[in-house]
């Protein structure tokens, strides 16, 4: 029951924290990224909703996904504290635009080849 619980968990934060980076993008990589992965991250953030639903009662179920949110919350917002201190803001940009442009490219190189 154990296993079962912390693999709701995972599901979870899983998908949670890929819905939770769209809103890093820009506009162009951020519709890229919701199109084809962010639907994917929903209709998985569901199915695991429905898997502690029906394997566990609503109690934990509602624990779960609340104390999965909080934890994808406080990982971003450490994260951006960290990343912040760590590097400049022009640095954090030009990795940033890389990111979305590496993403532009993998899509489209998926749906062509």
């Amino acid at each position: 029951m154990i296993i079962k619980y912390i693999s709701f968990l995972t599901g979870i934060v899983w998908s949670y924290s890929i819905i939770k980076t769209q809103s890093v993008f820009d506009k162009k990589a951020g519709l890229i990224f919701k199109l084809f992965i962010s639907k994917v991250s929903w209709l998985t953030l569901i199915a695991a909703c429905y898997f502690g639903y029906k394997n566990f009662s609503i109690g934990p179920t509602v624990i779960g996904i609340v104390s999965g949110v909080l934890l994808v919350h406080i990982g971003f917002y450490f994260l951006r504290k960290f990343l912040i201190s760590k590097f400049s803001e022009k640095n954090l940009l030009i990795f940033k635009t890389f990111l979305e442009y590496s993403l532009i490219a993998w899509v489209v190189y998926y749906i062509f080849f």
